[in-house]
């Protein structure tokens, strides 16, 4: 029970809780998807017909399963209420309370690992999760707060509106939080966003049509076209907030000096290529809109690549001299004395002393079960054989030791890439 109740049984809870953030991120991420098509490929009716006498707007025919469909859509609703409605809310729902619940498991629990990086703000827990949460509600109120001013009649004007709104959320989380802390708060606020618009503004006004038909009257249009618009939104929320669900996983962005930047350019490459694939379904081919965003993503590329493994190795032992003639005069090493050779050995009593806390068989670092991503360095061999992911994340991308919190120094990075570049001997 006390291994349960430790690390090991967050370690499981976090694998639960994120397996059905995934889930039902699916269920509704799909829907979304389906009923925006949908809505750009249903074709009205013939004037006079049977079907736009009873009020149809549009229909489709499509085949999937064995089966024949055809879905239909009303201008308001249908005459007599189906006794059989059925609601797209709860995958809603639970894909944000389970997302809601990772940012505790994996964020909240172990803020002065996973949220704070003293380089960045010299934070306190309790100040880091402050901002996080602050960053959820206060986006939710001044997007809902957008949409209901004269901006939300204009489209393409709210929507530049809000991503300069996000870039700039994104510009200080990234100054104030650690760079992963930093790209999922942006990417939880986005998500608080779209739940609220489901919660707030879609379920409600459907709602209220439900209602005026059982009284009998004729519902107000009006709550469908705020619903759709809604819609539409979190339709073009949905591809930058995917991105921002495994950026974790890819630090050569988050821990870019720019990464506001980067995430700024990677979610407008989102945008454009799903803006094609709406106007797609509704009959419009334009190759432009994927091709530019392919361009830019190929311009982030290009713009982060890391500099050649020489360059990098030199770079970091410049810092390292520098470092070290400013504390104990030229030519030393990171402690004053003759410079570390760059040997398996030395590189592996860096390892014991600033990574294997975290990546060991059996971590000391408090939050962690096991290593993460599986990297195990409490050996030579195991230093040997994750040697160019040790280069990527501690000499070029500099994200590990995680917020540095064990301290490697500047001549420790270089003795590390000058062992890479020789070879791994």
């Amino acid at each position: 029970m006390e291994t349960l109740f430790g690390p090991y049984g967050v370690e499981w809870l976090n694998l639960l809780v994120r397996w059905l953030h995934l889930i039902t991120g699916i269920a509704w991420i799909g829907a979304s998807f389906y009923f925006v098509w949908l809505d750009n490929s249903i074709r009205p009716p013939k004037p006079g017909s049977p079907l736009a006498k009873k009020g149809v707007s549009g229909e489709l025919w499509a085949v999937h399963g064995g089966g024949f469909y055809n879905p239909q859509k009303y201008l308001v609703a249908p005459e007599e209420l189906p006794e059989d409605l059925h609601w797209f809310k709860w995958e809603a729902y639970a894909t944000w309370i389970s997302g809601f619940a990772m940012l505790f498991i994996v964020y909240y629990f172990n803020a002065s690992a996973m949220m704070i990086d003293k380089s960045v703000a010299d934070l306190t827990s309790l100040q880091a999760i402050g901002v996080g949460l602050g960053t959820l509600a206060g986006g939710w109120l001044v997007y809902d707060a957008l949409c209901k001013t004269k901006l939300g009649e204009k489209p393409a004007a709210l929507g530049v509106v809000l991503f300069v709104l996000i870039v700039a959320a994104a510009y200080v989380l990234t100054h104030t939080l650690s760079g992963r802390a930093a790209y999922i708060h942006v990417g939880a606020m986005i998500g608080t966003m779209m739940v609220g618009n489901v919660l707030f503004v879609i379920i409600p006004g459907q709602r209220k049509l439900v209602e005026a038909m059982e009284r009998g009257e004729s519902p107000d249009p009006i709550y469908g076209k705020r619903a759709k618009v809604r819609s539409v939104h979190n339709n073009y929320f949905t591809l930058p907030v995917l991105l921002i669900m495994i950026s974790n996983h890819y630090a050569m962005t988050y821990s870019h000096a720019y990464s506001w930047l980067v995430l700024a350019a990677i979610m407008a490459a989102g945008v454009l290529i799903r803006h094609f694939f709406n106007l797609r379904h509704a009959g419009k081919v334009s190759p432009a809109y994927p091709i530019a965003g392919v361009i830019l993503l190929a311009a982030v590329a290009v713009a982060i690549a890391p500099a050649p493994r020489k360059a990098v190795a030199a770079q970091a032992a410049a810092g390292a001299d520098a470092t070290a003639h400013a504390a104990h005069g030229p030519a030393t090493g990171a402690q004053g004395a003759a410079p570390v050779q760059a040997t398996l050995a030395s590189v592996h009593q860096v390892m014991a002393a600033r990574c294997a806390s975290c990546h060991s068989a059996a971590p000391t670092q408090a939050g962690f079960a096991s290593a993460p991503g599986g990297v195990m360095l409490d050996t030579p061999e195991q230093v040997k054989q994750h040697a160019a992911k040790i280069y990527q994340r501690a000499v070029q991308n500099k994200d590990m030791p995680l917020a540095n919190m064990t301290h490697m120094t500047d001549a420790e990075r270089a003795m590390v890439g000058t062992w890479f570049e020789a070879g791994v001997n």
